[in-house]
């Protein structure tokens, strides 16, 4: 059903300071511990805060009351630093450390203190995270609605992993491109909620959020992901997700919203057509600006094709100045060029392009590819290690297209996904 996938599961370290040994009853006898969160903290916590109170009763029939005031006697306090005055009460009080925490990325601590199970984010995906690694605890699978993955029933359960401090994933961003979606994950849509929207969205979101995955690309074959439900952008934002689009399509704008307007954007050729691409790029910016995104720069021919039928030469000259008027409007609109983040894909003839000089500003993350049969292409090399964006990885699970054509069986073996993976994380390929 997806094509890329490099979800990495962070390592959890264990630090002394302040650690607690007790044991944190969560549900016994039934009764359920109630979970305490502020009210003013990030939607998408409080949505997972909510997830919490129901994983606790599909393990043992007794659902967790959530509570946005703080409780008397004990209870799950939930909270983001400098988001949750819960949490922050406890910083002041010198009740809890959050040194190895505080300004770091999706980082989380948990800890019992004071007869209360602490969870503590340095941000908002570092909260969530730390909220679902108390549901797989308890044995909730992140696979719980979408694989059916069985729920084993207790009748009591608890918190005994003592003081954990997680620090911030080795890869940046990390997620799926749901991509070639027909006929097997367009057809499931329909059927259940009539269409690919931010209905169905929401369960893949949370799959993500469950799986410590932020990173997404959606389906692009026949639909658009930003304009069929206009939910759907909103939800990701909302709920911790960081949206990108596919590596042919730019500045946040699918390929499916441009043949909406074939007619009043005019040709896909930058050479020809600068003025209204431009106009169309723009538009797609300015239209997502106010949430979280990694956006795509650079530019395909029209549907995943060369640019153009020049050579080589005459289409690094064209790419240049794309990348030149995309950048610009960046800055227009951001206050500068680099204050979203960014990615290159380097795919197909474009790595041409890059082996032959061409390069992209250097805060942006050039996104290396495989070779469409599952190995990558290539390593990273010293001097790309300096960049201040990084390296990524685009990687196919399966192939819709040359050289092979599966719709329905992921043609790359797990064993050498994970090998391939390994071999470019080692080189130096962590930020995407």
């Amino acid at each position: 059903m997806t094509k890329l996938i490099t979800i990495i599961m962070m390592l959890c370290l264990p630090v002394m300071a302040l650690a607690q040994t007790e044991r944190f009853c969560i549900a016994q006898n039934g009764i359920a511990t109630p979970i305490t969160v502020d009210e003013k903290d990030w939607k998408g916590v409080l949505k997972a805060a909510d997830d919490l109170s129901d994983d606790v009763r599909k393990v043992t029939g007794v659902t967790a009351k959530v509570a946005t005031q703080t409780q008397s006697g004990r209870s799950i306090m939930v909270g983001t630093i400098g988001k949750s005055r819960i949490v922050d009460e406890l910083i002041r009080k010198k009740k809890i450390d959050v040194r190895k925490v505080k300004g770091q990325w999706e980082s989380y601590l948990i800890d019992v203190v004071d007869g209360n199970l602490v969870i503590a984010g340095s941000d908002k995906r570092g909260t969530i995270y730390g909220i679902y690694e108390i549901s797989k605890r308890i044995g909730i699978s992140p696979w719980y609605w979408m694989a059916d993955a069985p729920v084993k029933h207790q009748d009591e359960v608890w918190y005994d992993g003592g003081h954990i401090v997680q620090p911030s994933p080795k890869v940046k961003y990390r997620g799926i491109f749901i991509n070639d979606e027909w006929p097997s994950f367009g057809t499931w849509c329909t059927n259940h909620f009539g269409g690919i929207n931010s209905k169905a969205y929401a369960h893949i979101f949370e799959l993500l959020l469950r799986l410590k995955a932020n990173y997404f690309w959606p389906a692009m074959w026949a639909t658009a992901f930003n304009e069929d439900d206009e939910e759907s952008p909103r939800l990701a934002d909302e709920m911790g997700i960081v949206m990108g689009t596919s590596h042919h399509e730019p500045m946040m704008r699918s390929h499916r919203e441009y043949l909406h307007r074939k007619q009043s954007v005019g040709p896909w050729d930058y050479t020809t057509n600068k003025e209204r691409v431009d106009r169309f790029f723009r538009e797609g910016m300015e239209r997502n600006k106010a949430y979280d995104n990694l956006v795509t720069i650079g530019m395909r021919g029209d549907g995943d094709t060369a640019m153009s039928k020049g050579d080589d030469a005459e289409n690094i000259k064209t790419l240049g100045k794309v990348i030149e008027g995309q950048r610009k409007i960046i800055k227009d609109i951001y206050g500068r060029a680099d204050a979203v983040p960014q990615l290159w894909a380097i795919f197909t003839e474009v790595q041409r392009y890059y082996d032959a000089g061409f390069t992209v500003p250097d805060d942006v993350t050039l996104l290396i590819c495989d070779n469409n049969w599952g190995y990558i292409r290539r390593k990273a090399c010293d001097f790309e290690r300096k960049r201040k964006g990084g390296l990524g990885l685009y990687y196919h699970i399966d192939m819709n297209g040359g050289p092979w054509n599966d719709r329905w069986i992921n043609t790359t073996t797990v064993p050498k996904l994970r090998e391939q993976l390994h071999l470019a994380y080692r080189s130096g390929i962590d930020r995407i």
